[in-house]
């Protein structure tokens, strides 16, 4: 059996040239970056040489970008040093941000690092409330600001221009987790004002385990691992030389491909949630499905009652199809969505997250719609 991948939210299959760039240094390239030597010399310049990369397509200089593990400990060095580096006392995120973002700020303020954390309000869609932010900026000193460009489970977007503006008014530091958004859109960092911002290179057909996190030059921020001097002193430890060849070749490709995968990314996701209105009764969307308010490759589905709700991903998996139950980050938890729960979602409905990608066909969501309404069908609530 084919199987028909509908989790690229949760990650992406690997890119085939990109997967060739990386096989090139791993059968060429092996010596140590820190090395004085050749071949250490040459290792250096294709690190150097991704940065310079991923720079320009950010309109950032190389000086701003720091390669990492990944989206988290991206999110966890901006959150922990960037806060430590201002001494700030108060901390302004929502309450349906990734657990990268969440669980770092709840132990900060478990830790006495800082004395509040407030939750903008959001609406029954996943929106920020923009006014709501301005009045906790007012009404509190220095914040940390941390909020999502687009959730990863209800596809909205905040919009970067106007949180940095706002930030910008009252002297904030503003961190904004991209990754879900890195490599579909244009993040021009000199427009969005944000001082950190994040990458997870599997998120974009790039190889798990490299990110990287933009630090703006406006701030001075200190390690979070230490070690040697690799990254500008900035992150200790030998350099991932393969995956961040990786992330640049990825990252590349995005951007020169970015607008022809958006127009067909978005007719999959509109065709797809054409097809579940016409075949299923009484089905719901979850967070923003407009176009223009929403990532283009996330849609989140709420089901009718049923009895074994929570067999319907086990359902679609036997049947070839892989999605997910909300994030995946949550995946073999027992604990429901923190993200759907804080947007009020009838939790007695299974919801299901199907995330494209430019591998997806409409044949492939066509299967998928028949073998949805044959469960959904034979499962339904009485």
């Amino acid at each position: 059996m084919n199987r028909i991948y509908l989790d690229n939210a949760a990650t992406t299959p690997l890119d085939k040239e990109v997967m060739a760039e990386m096989i090139n240094v791993m059968e060429n390239y092996y010596g140590n970056p820190s090395s004085i030597h050749a071949q250490g010399r040459e290792v250096r310049t294709l690190i150097e040489k991704a940065r310079k990369t991923v720079a320009g397509l950010l309109n950032a200089t190389p000086a701003e970008i720091f390669f990492t593990s990944g989206g988290t400990e991206a999110d966890n060095t901006a959150i922990r040093c960037g806060i430590a580096a201002f001494g700030i006392k108060h901390a302004i995120t929502s309450k349906i941000e990734h657990h990268a973002v969440e669980h770092t700020l709840g132990q900060l303020l478990k830790d006495g690092v800082i004395d509040k954390l407030s939750f903008v309000n959001i609406d029954a869609k996943g929106n920020v409330d923009y006014e709501h932010l301005e009045q906790l900026l007012k009404e509190n000193s220095r914040s940390f600001v941390s909020l999502m460009h687009a959730n990863n489970e209800l596809a909205t977007l905040t919009d970067m221009e106007k949180v940095g503006d706002i930030c910008e008014r009252y002297e904030a530091i503003y961190h904004c987790d991209t990754v879900q958004t890195m490599g579909h859109y244009v993040h021009d960092v000199r427009k969005i004002k944000a001082h950190f911002i994040v990458c997870a290179a599997h998120k974009l057909h790039g190889p798990k385990g490299v990110g990287f996190l933009f630090v703006n030059h406006t701030v001075k921020i200190s390690p979070m691992i230490f070690g040697g001097a690799q990254e500008r002193n900035m992150r200790g430890g030998t350099e991932n030389v393969y995956g961040i060849v990786g992330l640049a070749k990825a990252l590349e490709m995005a951007y020169s491909q970015m607008e022809a995968h958006q127009t067909y990314i978005q007719e999959l996701k509109t065709y797809m949630k054409d097809k579940l209105v016409a075949e299923i009764p009484a089905i719901s969307f979850n967070g923003e499905t407009d176009p223009e308010k929403s990532l283009y490759t996330v849609l989140n589905v709420s089901f009718p009652a049923m009895d074994m709700s929570d067999m319907l991903l086990f359902n679609l998996d036997i049947n070839g199809i892989s999605a997910s139950g909300g994030s995946a980050c949550s995946s073999g938890s027992n604990i429901g969505s923190h993200v759907l729960t804080a947007v009020g979602i009838d939790p007695n409905r299974p919801s299901v997250r199907f995330s494209f990608s430019k591998l997806n066909t409409k044949e492939e969501i066509d299967y998928v719609i028949e073998k949805v309404k044959h469960i959904v069908e034979q499962n339904i609530a009485v």
